[in-house]
């Protein structure tokens, strides 16, 4: 339709008189640009279409180390009867170390210190990469 306005063109009246019309512009309008379609575009990616950029895990080796000690600090502060969660997990792991070739049983608190432990680790490393990576793209 904004084709339509941009030519001038005849109209034909209903006495046969006819009426040309100009290109209609307003300095209101802004003008109308085509969308872009991502998979056209010969440049992007290499001329292939992704939805992530190549690199969306952006690994980044300050993340695990802050995120490690971010964990080991409070996981080995004395809460749980006196014993920090890290020394309950490292002492299942030795009791269940001494007999070897058996595997733990599904009733030992190894099971449960192994859970706890892991993760809480993974949730601090994980809001630690959204944290570090969103400071450094601005987002807050």
């Amino acid at each position: 339709m904004a084709a339509t306005f941009a030519t001038p063109s005849t109209v034909i009246g209903l006495g046969g008189s006819s009426i040309t019309t100009k290109p209609f512009s307003s300095s209101f309008l802004k003008p109308t640009l085509s969308a872009k379609n991502p998979l056209r575009l010969a440049g992007a990616s290499g001329g292939r279409f992704t939805c992530f950029e190549r690199n969306w895990l952006r690994r980044d080796l300050n993340v695990v180390g802050f995120g490690l000690i971010g964990w080991l600090a409070p996981s080995s502060i004395p809460a749980i009867n006196g014993k920090s969660l890290t020394g309950l997990f490292f002492d299942s792991i030795g009791t269940e170390l001494a007999h070897f070739p058996t595997p733990p049983a599904l009733t030992s608190q190894f099971w449960l210190w192994l859970i706890t432990w892991h993760l809480g680790l993974f949730l601090c490393l994980t809001f630690g990469q959204i944290g570090f990576k969103g400071r450094t793209d601005n987002y807050f």
